[in-house]
């Protein structure tokens, strides 16, 4: 009989769309590409000395900024591939004209465009592939929702986002913080990770990014959360300039340029007895 086990691969490139490519395929119909949330569960039940807290990672949860027909802004959070879920979308982005007058193409924060449709749609739940995902108030959310599946997103209001840390802030406060149970997958999700990283050098505080007091949010657009990471989490307390960059804690981020290099996770099922990986190769 076959020893079937989930197995995690990284996939990275310098190209967003070839690193989404290679996760999705080895993904396949029966695993997936990490979430954010799935991230953090994962780094939340790994030891600090494994990879999943040493480098940063390109989760599959995107942040649409969208209006609603009563003319609200608000933020749609989606986990498990929204709008753009596959690497084509990322393309069709890249290759529009750079005018700013365009439909198509890059905001100037470098965010990606979105038609008035996809914007419509999303708030609805309905993905350009066709799935439908359940979309779920922030304020249901945080109450818990049970058997979450893979996909789906959540509804939060934009100037509650806006007005939001952005930037160092203590462990109890981000507990709470809007955004972060959005991003997490839940407050209990968010509770058991920020534990985990608290406790790693028993830190005061993180670092949480977000673009939305310098963005126009009448333009309809998304962006893809980043969570960073590094050899051995330092930077996680120094307010020091230099350490912004891929290489730095600088805790988890959602207003990185999407036209940028990208390291996925995807997990699939593989059949132990067909790989190399746990033979013993000793006499």
């Amino acid at each position: 009989m076959a020893d079937i086990r989930m197995e995690a691969q990284i996939f990275f490139d310098s190209h967003v769309p070839n690193a989404l490519r290679q996760a999705l395929e080895y993904a396949g119909d029966d695993g997936f590409v990490a979430s954010l949330p799935q991230l953090l569960h994962a780094r939340a039940n790994a030891p600090y000395d494994n990879i999943i807290w040493n480098t940063w990672f390109t989760s599959y949860t995107e942040e649409n900024v969208v209006t609603t027909p009563g003319g609200t802004h608000v933020i749609v959070v989606v986990h498990g591939g929204g709008i753009y879920a596959s690497p084509e979308r990322f393309e069709r982005t890249y290759r529009a004209s750079v005018d700013r007058s365009s439909p198509e193409g890059f905001t100037g924060q470098y965010s990606g465009k979105l038609s008035t449709r996809e914007a419509g749609d999303v708030l609805n739940g309905r993905l350009p592939d066709g799935t439908e995902i359940p979309v779920y108030p922030l304020d249901e959310f945080k109450r818990g929702v049970s058997d979450l599946p893979r996909r789906y997103g959540v509804v939060l209001d934009y100037e509650l986002a806006r007005k939001s840390t952005r930037g160092f802030d203590t462990f109890e406060v981000l507990r709470d913080e809007p955004n972060l149970i959005a991003r997490a997958g839940g407050v209990e999700p968010l509770a058991a990770y920020l534990d985990k990283a608290q406790a790693r050098h028993g830190t005061k505080v993180m670092r949480n990014w977000h673009p939305y007091n310098r963005i126009d949010p009448s333009q309809p657009q998304t962006r893809v959360v980043f969570l960073a990471g590094n050899q051995g989490g330092v930077g996680t307390e120094n307010d020091d300039d230099d350490d912004y960059g891929y290489d730095a804690e600088y805790g988890i981020g959602g207003d990185a340029c999407i036209h940028n290099m990208a390291r996925y996770v995807a997990v699939a099922p593989r059949d132990v007895s067909t790989s190399l990986r746990y033979l013993d190769f000793e006499t």
